[in-house]
């Protein structure tokens, strides 16, 4: 097959062997077996994409040197990889993957082969999960020493995607079994937010009457609503759109217009009719969050609306019919709500038919990693690129946030990835990363903020609080520097640790660093001992 530049080109795509593709002797060079020349040798490739870490990069200059001899048309183009990308395997794949999407690879016009016989087995899985998902979109091959081989020492395996796609359906199926779809895919392991998620399920798929959501603010009801307006949709039971009310923005002649519409010259300004939210929701699923805050006269409309389908539009003469399925949020108790008379009761028997409590994250402790990688995965979508935590990094983040208060439950979790996804270098959060979001995190709840002695919160600096009366010896810059040293050291287990997070750029410019030790200066010139920091 031709294309507009001529024939098809071969590609070869291989990361080069520290052992196979290495020689220690000119004799060597000549009577081993090396995998990468072998295949320049079959395929004379056009272009060859070397991917190599750093301390092997002379066994590379010794490929490039053997892949001229035998093919001096052949161009060769390096890709240094992570130092860490020799370790832990979701760190090779991360590395593997970053140069995979980088790579300029054209299935149309070029021959691809991906080799995976180089390599430690971990890069060897990780390429041929690469190719296997077309992020390196050819065909795999595998060498073998033609001394040893009893037959052709290069295959190339030819995947049969369609028999992959099916496999892939059979899994999708059992998991839509195995977990429930308003988890979103999620597999939480709270035992009670599982079974909450069941009943919902169960009541939503047999009943179209109202739903109520009751939770703290960021307990998950908006997301949960639309996931039922999606299962309803499935299912036939709605044909219209999901229309989401935020009540608490709701006020006065306004309330009214949102809410049921207006005719034209229904009061001052009103130029034009307007459909309200209700009539928008015809056929589809009306979600009324934080009805909790919906003032009487409005509450009372929407009474009659739900009980008639049918309401009158602010200053019209006629009724307008509208038939949509209701789900309500709140954080507010309605029960107690009535009690203070400021929700209707007959209201909240007409919709708390099923009133479903959702727990805040200080609650489903258990559902915190799944839902953090859920939120690596959305970030991941939105960014074009994977996100991943290194082993360390991921461990820090855990230990504080099963200690953290999270007062907007997942709502904070989700923004606090979404920060740390969209700053970090390369789709790898560090340590370094973890730390800043952490003392940004505490700045945003207030942990940090002093309480004074009549029990108001303060600004006065911890630094301040720890040099007592010594303060006043210390000019402002001082203090200040001390202050930003004591929040990394807040969210550190050792002086090291600290050390490393606060001299980190310098240190590569020591022959001998030793971050401990400068951190323990610092804080002496401010006659503090270290074991203060890490009781």
């Amino acid at each position: 097959m031709c294309y507009a530049g001529g024939m098809r080109r071969t590609i070869l795509v291989t990361i080069v062997g520290g052992k196979l593709d290495d020689y220690a002797t000119e004799q060597e060079r000549h009577e081993k077996w090396r995998p990468t020349r072998q295949l320049t040798e079959r395929f004379r490739p056009a272009v060859i994409h070397l991917l190599s870490i750093p301390k092997f990069m002379g066994v590379c200059a010794k490929v490039i040197a053997d892949l001229r001899e035998v093919s001096p048309e052949t161009e060769v183009v390096v890709h240094p990889l992570p130092p860490d990308a020799d370790a832990d395997i979701e760190d090779i794949f991360g590395a593997l993957y970053e140069v995979a999407c980088a790579l300029p690879l054209d299935p149309e016009t070029d021959d691809i082969l991906v080799h995976i016989t180089n390599g430690m087995y971990q890069q060897q899985i990780s390429m041929f999960l690469l190719a296997e998902a077309r992020v390196l979109p050819g065909r795999v091959v595998i060498t073998h020493d033609p001394a040893r081989a009893k037959r052709d020492p290069i295959r190339l395996l030819e995947l049969d995607l369609a028999r992959f796609d099916q496999l892939a359906a059979r899994a999708e199926r059992r998991q839509r079994d195995g977990v429930t779809f308003l988890k979103d895919g999620i597999a939480t392991l709270n035992d009670d937010y599982n079974a909450l998620i069941a009943r919902i399920e169960h009541v939503v798929t047999v009943s179209r009457a109202p739903v109520v959501l009751w939770g703290p603010t960021g307990a998950g009801k908006s997301a949960l609503a639309k996931r039922i307006y999606r299962l309803w949709k499935q299912r036939g039971d709605v044909t219209g759109e999901f229309v989401a009310v935020n009540c608490a923005t709701l006020r006065g002649d306004g309330a009214l217009s949102a809410l049921f519409g207006h005719v034209a010259g229904a009061y001052t300004g009103a130029a034009s009719s307007r459909d309200g939210f209700l009539r928008r929701a015809n056929g589809g699923v009306l979600f009324l969050d934080e009805i909790g805050e919906l003032g009487l006269d409005e509450q009372a409309m929407l009474l009659d609306a739900i009980e008639e389908r049918a309401f009158r539009p602010y200053g019209a003469d006629h009724l307008v019919e509208s038939d949509f399925l209701l789900v309500c949020g709140t954080n507010r108790d309605l029960l107690a709500a009535v009690a203070a008379g400021r929700f209707r009761e007959d209201l909240r028997k007409r919709i708390g038919l099923w009133t479903f409590r959702l727990p805040g994250l200080s609650e489903r402790l258990e559902d915190l990693e799944p839902n953090l990688d859920f939120e690596l995965r959305r970030c991941g979508e939105q960014l074009k690129r994977r996100v991943a935590f290194s082993r360390e990094a991921r461990a820090r983040y855990l230990e504080f946030a099963h200690a953290a208060p999270w007062p907007g439950n997942f709502r904070d979790l989700a923004a606090s990835v979404q920060r740390m996804a969209t700053l970090c270098a390369g789709g790898r959060i560090t340590e370094a990363d973890v730390a800043e979001e952490i003392v940004m995190l505490r700045a945003e709840w207030g942990l940090d903020r002093v309480v004074a002695a009549d029990g108001g919160a303060t600004d006065t600096l911890r630094a301040d609080v720890v040099l007592g009366a010594r303060a006043g010896d210390f000019d402002l810059y001082d203090r200040l520097v001390l202050e930003a040293v004591l929040r990394v050291c807040e969210g550190t287990s050792s002086l090291s640790e600290a050390g490393r997070l606060l001299f980190g750029k310098s240190r590569t410019a020591r022959a001998k660093p030793n971050d401990a030790q400068r951190l323990a200066r610092l804080l002496a010139k401010y006659g503090l001992e270290r074991r203060m920091m890490w009781r």
